[in-house]
């Protein structure tokens, strides 16, 4: 997938490539603000530098959170959308993707910590026929770490026009999981590990299953509100954002053979669903990393599942990476523990240190959030994240 050493940090495919040819012409680029505290914290010259000139190409707008015990540091750049051109707004709310998956992991942690489930007590226990007599026992651990087997589901279209035609269209969970049943299983569970949604889907129903509760329910009241991510919500078959927001864009073929940027911010999420339809701002993330990897959502014992990769290989024949909810990498030595996510024109990530030295949490209004190459501006995001800064004085991006 990716080849250089920063796109690893986000091998999940979730950020976006170079832009070939956007036919909105850009406004001005509206200038980067950020401030930062503490001797020995994140680079802020290097993190000014990473996000200015947007929007470009690549991105129209940057919302960037860098702190751990160190210090902080916290920037905006870009636009709210292509046609005002006002400053992009540092605490909007965005599409979060994937990252959702933390917090589905979260909940399933809480419910083993309670005994209400049991990892290693097959799904077909807690969800009888849902998945048919094809499919080998799957236990619920092997849901957490995409080692169960099961193939993905069926989305409305197949490119990206034609779920852009569907996109006020609602795709329902049960929907997507028979789909994926109905193709049988892709390997034995445990013997591979491929990362997919399905796998949070049916952790989603699992949720519902054993608490009688709605998916959204259970992780608001286990996870948002003990975080403090009163900004966060799911937006269940709603395509708006609501509150504060910067309009995504993403790049699109159009039928004359022509590509431009087409705004892309009103789309039905459903099928994401515990997957990766969760709505949130880089404050609310931020909290969730911090709170998280301190024990404080889930108890330490069951916490440890966030912090263990299965001994397997993927499906390209790579050790696996993918733990609950999180992804190992490690740079120049140090491991983090980092989970990238992406909507159409929307792409995010946060990642820490097990110990929170630091922690980094993004969000890019990403004019091609699904492609398999990483975008320039979120690489250039990780690589400054991960320097150490030289001044103790508050700085400000111009």
């Amino acid at each position: 997938m990716r080849t250089s050493v920063l796109a690893a940090c986000v091998a999940v495919a979730l950020t976006a490539g170079p832009l070939a040819a956007p036919a909105l012409a850009a406004p001005p680029s509206a200038s980067a603000s950020a401030s930062v505290r503490a001797a020995a914290g994140p680079d802020a010259e290097a993190l000014c530098a990473a996000i200015a000139g947007l929007p470009d190409e690549d991105a129209t707008a940057a919302l960037v959170r860098v702190g751990g015990t160190g210090g902080s540091w916290h920037g905006s750049s870009g636009v709210r959308d292509l046609v005002s051109g006002q400053a992009a707004d540092p605490d909007a709310r965005f599409r979060a993707g994937s990252t959702t998956k933390v917090v589905t992991a979260a909940v399933v942690l809480q419910l083993a910590a309670e005994r209400a489930v049991d990892l290693n007590r097959p799904v077909q226990h807690y969800l009888p026929g849902l998945l048919s007599k094809r499919f080998k026992p799957i236990t619920v651990r092997q849901l957490l770490n995409h080692t169960s087997g099961i193939q993905p589901g069926d989305a409305l279209g197949d490119t990206l026009e034609e779920a852009y035609e569907h996109r006020f269209d609602t795709l329902s969970p049960r929907q997507v999981v028979a789909s994926a049943v109905a193709k049988g299983p892709e390997f034995r569970p445990g013997k591979q590990q491929h990362y997919l949604n399905i796998n949070y889907t049916v952790l989603g129903m699992l949720i519902e299953k054993v608490t009688g509760h709605s998916y959204a329910t259970e992780a608001t009241r286990r996870v948002l509100h003990p975080a403090g991510m009163w900004d966060t919500y799911f937006p269940g078959t709603d395509p708006r954002i609501l509150g504060p927001h910067n309009r995504g864009y993403q790049q699109m073929k159009q039928p004359d053979g022509t590509t431009r940027l087409v705004d892309v911010t009103e789309w039905n999420q459903a099928d994401r669903w515990a997957a990766g339809d969760m709505i949130s701002t880089t404050a609310d993330l931020e909290r969730l990393i911090d709170t998280l990897f301190r024990g404080r959502i889930v108890p330490q014992p069951q916490l440890r599942e966030m912090f263990t990769v299965p001994r397997v290989k993927d499906t390209t024949m790579k050790d696996a990476t993918m733990s609950a909810g999180l992804q190992r990498f490690v740079y120049e030595g140090k491991v983090y523990w980092i989970k990238t996510g992406a909507r159409y024109g929307y792409s995010t990530a946060i990642g820490a240190t097990r110990g929170l030295s630091r922690t980094v949490v993004y969000s890019l209004n990403d004019t091609n959030a699904k492609d398999q190459d990483m975008n320039p501006v979120a690489e250039r995001i990780v690589g400054a994240a991960l320097k150490q800064g030289v001044s103790g004085r508050d700085h400000l991006c111009n």
